[in-house]
């Protein structure tokens, strides 16, 4: 791996975990309003940002989650699924809107495993807490977009790392 992919998805990684401590109260309940989760859409500009992500959520999960072995699992398990999915979709589908609508699509679908997650957890009702965690990871996601596509267009992304 190159030193700069190793060095921008470390300040990415970095990034993720400030801006999940800064909104903890929000970001680790049954809503899941997770302002860091717009960095999911990185992937759609190029794949090997999946490396920071992944391990920003990994380590924001470690610090700050109430549920250290549940999140650990389920919340990092979930991102590494939802990334994948959108990684291996970008053959097919093409231009950037396209792709982080999908990408959007996907975080919120996946949620299932986080609503999973917290039905164990604290017996949450399932499909309540699904529809809850899906709600509160489309709004991000949905305007995520929109201030990443903007970002994009000064920084360029996919030549970035």
């Amino acid at each position: 791996m190159k030193l700069r992919t190793l060095a921008v998805n470390g300040i990415l990684a970095a990034l993720y975990i400030a801006v999940t401590f800064f909104i903890q109260p929000f970001g680790f309940t049954n809503v899941q309003f997770r302002i860091s989760e717009m960095f999911n859409h990185l992937v759609v500009f190029n794949k090997k940002y999946m490396i920071g992500i992944v391990l920003g959520v990994f380590l924001a999960n470690l610090f700050f989650s109430p549920m250290v072995a549940y999140d650990l699992i389920f919340g990092t398990g979930q991102s590494i699924i939802a990334l994948l999915i959108t990684i291996f979709s970008t053959s097919f589908i093409k231009g950037i809107w396209a792709r982080m609508m999908f990408n959007t699509a996907v975080f919120t679908v996946t949620m299932f495993m986080i609503a999973w997650e917290l039905n164990l957890a604290f017996h949450y009702p399932f499909f309540l807490t699904w529809l809850a965690t899906a709600a509160g990871e489309f709004a991000v996601m949905l305007v995520g977009a929109p201030i990443m596509y903007a970002i994009n267009k000064r920084v360029r992304f996919e030549k970035l790392i």
